[in-house]
């Protein structure tokens, strides 16, 4: 296991980043530490974890803002907005469940950049954002944005070190948007062809509905379906809404279910099982696609080889996660990889089986087009090469350091 150094404050972690500086030593930047198994195998080296650093240090809560450091658990956060009647509207990570803290840390959270069918209506995690502060791998300190909406200075630094996988940067304080509770809810769960339900998914996109959720869902016990999720401040205009779904639903022949929903946030995907467990079989797959070619991509021979996975991809938008405790061979996992890219999309290995040889481990990434933009800013940022090494989003093989 990695020595993990915990500083107190922001000031002591400058103080220990400064001293690897000096010495050109490799350190990972980290949170609680629950996903660093995930993406690019990292090459052994001391983690910094900010779970000291933990303080809601501003909410604004008639402004509709808080600044929380990084190492902030999104449990923790949620849990005091809700003090508010407030909420981030962030899915939970894949792996979480409520009353935890499996969830991680906002730091985390903002570092892997990854958004789910809350996306539908509220945009991305880098869209939450209005203010960041980081720790360069020098110890310098700097900061991006500001503490009020209207304040976009350092814009394109924020949204650069989201999905940055603490390959840039430590990000040490966050300032986010959030938004009021909205106290109505409720789900519904659609049932039926594919055609017909890619019908209806297109239907409502264009539409004036305004969903809280629109997600395409399947596990080895049911069969695909679409389940899309309404909030609204009255149960009038959730039932308004839910009627009109209803009925666009009979009209293509598709069967509709109700159901509660108790929130504001949509119920975690899954349990993780043990990460460190040599027996595991358990693949994550992260899926991008145009949300127009997820009806091609369920239909095909790819898809369906593997259709004992669970799937989770947000309807409207593209993006999601397919995974499987189930044995499936790298040969499977790479030939929906190709499929995925031929329909205009990308795919990421973010957990595979760590019994199988290192030989046919698969490249978490595969090369971005923009890979030589990828690596210049890289070297921009960290000359050195301390951070994350073995880790470079939208690149497959990151060069090695000695």
């Amino acid at each position: 296991m990695p020595t993990t150094l915990t500083p107190e404050s922001l000031a002591d972690l400058q103080t220990m980043v400064r001293e690897l500086h000096a010495t050109s030593s490799p350190w990972i930047p980290s949170g609680l530490g629950t996903r660093m198994h995930w993406g690019a195998a990292l090459q052994p080296s001391p983690l910094i974890s900010l779970r000291q650093c933990n303080t809601v240090l501003e909410h604004a809560v008639d402004d509709l803002t808080i600044s929380v450091q990084a190492g902030l658990s999104l449990t923790d956060l949620q849990a005091a907005l809700a003090e508010q009647n407030q909420w981030l509207p962030i899915d939970w990570p894949w792996g979480s469940h409520h009353q935890a803290k499996t969830a991680g840390t906002v730091g985390g959270l903002v570092a892997r950049g990854l958004t789910g069918g809350l996306r539908h209506r509220h945009l991305g995690v880098r869209d939450q954002i209005i203010g960041i502060g980081l720790i360069r791998s020098d110890g310098l300190e700097a900061h991006a944005g500001g503490r009020v909406v209207k304040n976009v200075a350092g814009y394109d630094l924020m949204r650069l070190l989201c999905g940055s996988w603490g390959s840039l940067a430590l990000i040490s304080e966050l300032t986010l948007r959030v938004q009021p509770i909205r106290p109505a809810r409720a789900l519904l769960n659609l049932k039926g062809a594919l055609d017909a339900l890619e019908a209806w998914r297109a239907e409502v996109v264009a539409s004036t509905l305004t969903l809280e959720l629109l997600n395409w869902q399947q596990d080895p016990k049911q069969e695909l379906g679409i389940q899309a999720g309404i909030a609204s401040v009255s149960d009038a205009a959730v039932r308004d809404q839910l009627n009109r779904l209803e009925s666009l639903a009979e009209t293509h022949g598709l069967k509709a279910e109700r159901h509660p929903w108790d929130g504001p946030l949509p119920p975690p995907a899954a349990r993780p099982t043990n990460p460190d467990d040599e027996d595991s079989q358990q693949w994550l797959l992260r899926i991008s696609l145009p949300p127009s070619q997820a009806q091609a991509l369920f239909s095909s021979q790819e898809a369906q080889a593997l259709r004992d996975w669970h799937w989770n991809l947000a309807a409207g938008a593209g993006c999601g996660d397919a995974w499987s405790d189930q044995a499936s061979t790298r040969a499977q996992v790479q030939a929906l990889r190709s499929r995925v890219t031929a329909l205009g999309g990308r795919l990421s290995v973010l957990i595979q089986p760590i019994s199988q040889p290192s030989e046919e481990t698969l490249p978490a990434w595969t090369d971005a087009p923009s890979r030589p933009l990828i690596e210049a800013v890289k070297r921009q940022f960290d000359p050195l090469q301390q951070l994350s090494r073995g880790r470079l989003p939208g690149v497959a093989k990151p060069v090695p350091i000695a």
